[in-house]
Parts: structure tokens; sequence; C-alpha cells
């Protein structure tokens, strides 16, 4: 999956079946979170689906309850922390990030394959955990909430409202603070544990009793929720509408600078 700037607001995703077709890790799938993976109807590009649909793609793609799974991407690694946290929503245990992608495993010498797989479908039932996720009500109830760190993992010039870009309102969500998800990584890697503490932890992310990661349509906040996981904040919510929803609606608080 790749980002592109929209014609108007906001970003397009484009699939990234062409790419994984050129070439991919011996034995992989391809995940397509554009359609089979989001509820196609809110109009926002991406949206949790029903639990349903989640069952049925997991499951069509050949894994099952206890199949060890292993997600990355040809693109920026948010394509696979957002899969990522779908499949730790579904509450499939046993999934992990391909940590540098597919560039990284290209860089290595590793082989690549052409092939194209059509695995057995298997039976995948979700045991899913809401509490992941939080809608625009949850966001517009922990403004001012002093136990909820909302966090923007978009761009500082983004956040701030300034430059040529917008989603279509300048700005950020009232009280939330800015931390861009690249500041977690380190050429496609994550940042080791200290550093991520660090950076985390100067934004209050750490101290915070909860978490709630959004940026600009539920893709890179993924990127800072892992990041929380990953040294201990657990209590971490995705707002899977993010900037292309909240900005929709007027009545809802926005405000510029950083």
């Amino acid at each position: 999956m790749f980002l592109t700037p929209a014609p108007t607001a906001g970003y397009r995703a484009e699939s990234g079946q062409g790419k994984f077709d050129e070439g991919h890790i011996p034995g992989a799938v391809f995940l397509d979170l554009i359609r089979a993976a989001s509820d196609t109807s809110t109009g926002l590009g991406f949206s949790l689906p029903p639990v349903a649909q989640l069952e049925g793609l997991i499951g069509s793609l050949g894994i099952g309850d206890d199949t060890e799974v292993v997600l990355y991407s040809t693109g920026h690694m948010m394509w696979a922390t957002r899969a990522w946290w779908l499949f730790h929503y579904c509450g499939h245990a046993n999934v992990r990030v391909l940590d540098g992608g597919f560039r990284a495993w290209r860089d290595a010498g590793l082989p690549i394959s052409t092939e194209a797989i059509a695995p057995a479908a298997r039976s995948f039932r979700a045991q899913a955990n809401p509490d992941l996720f939080v809608d625009k009500d949850g966001v517009l109830a922990a403004i001012g909430d002093s136990a909820t760190c909302t966090v923007n993992a978009l761009s500082p010039d983004v956040y701030a409202g300034e430059g040529e870009f917008s989603y279509g309102r300048r700005g950020h969500i009232t009280g939330s603070v800015n931390l861009h998800f690249d500041d977690l990584l380190d050429n496609g890697h994550f940042r080791d544990a200290d550093a991520l503490r660090t950076a985390l932890d100067a934004k209050g992310l750490l101290a915070a009793p909860k978490v709630i990661s959004y940026c600009g349509g539920g893709i890179s906040a993924t990127v800072d929720a892992l990041a929380c996981l990953l040294v201990g904040q657990s209590n971490v919510a995705v707002y899977d509408g993010s900037m292309a929803e909240w900005v929709r609606d007027e009545s809802l608080p926005m405000e510029t600078g950083s």
C-alpha cells in the first residue's frame, strides 16, 4: 500500500498488489487493506470492518487461530502496523511485524519470489477487543480529561496547520500532542527500546493512564500505538476515523499551532 496526495485534501491510498507481484518474500500472500480489510461504505478511505468480514478475510489467507503470522509492507511500515493492529483487535496473539519491511529483506540479499500462492482457507474465530479502537465521541470525551493523552501521529507542519497541506480543516484535535510516526523509526526500523521510551515519555504517553492515537485515516496512528505497546504502555486505542472523519463535523473542536 502507498499514500499519494489527493487532488483536494488528504491522501489517496494506492494498492501494493503490483509491487507484491513484482517480488515478495517466498510463501507470502497479499493482504488488501484498502478493500478487503476495510468497511468501504463509510467514505473515509479506511474504516474498521465488521468482525465477520475480518474473520473471513483472515481465514481466506490460510490463517487459523494458532497460525504464526509475520506482516510486512513493500511501502512504509505503517501498512504492516495497521494490519497488525487489526489482527491484535481480533485477538490473534501469534502475529509480528517484520522490522524494516521488504526493503530490509531485499537489502539483506534474502530470496525473493514472484510465485503466486493460493493458500487453503482455514477457520479463524476472532475474539475482538473493542477497547483497541475509539470513535469520535470517545475522542471528544477525552478532551480535557487528564487521564487520557491523545496523540497526533502526523508531521509537525500538518499538526500545526502550516504549509499547503490539510485534511480540509487545518490543525489538530484540540488538546492533542504531536509525535510524528517517523520520529519513532530509523531507516524503516523501529528505534531501540530506550529511544522509543524517551520519545514517548517526552510527550506524556508513558505516564498517561490511557493513550488515544490518531492520524489522517487510522494508518500511521498504529505506528505510535504499537510503539507504546513495545515499551509497556498497554492501554492504547486508535481513533479509526481520525482526521478524515473529524474535519467533516464543523462542531468538533480543532486548534492550530505547535
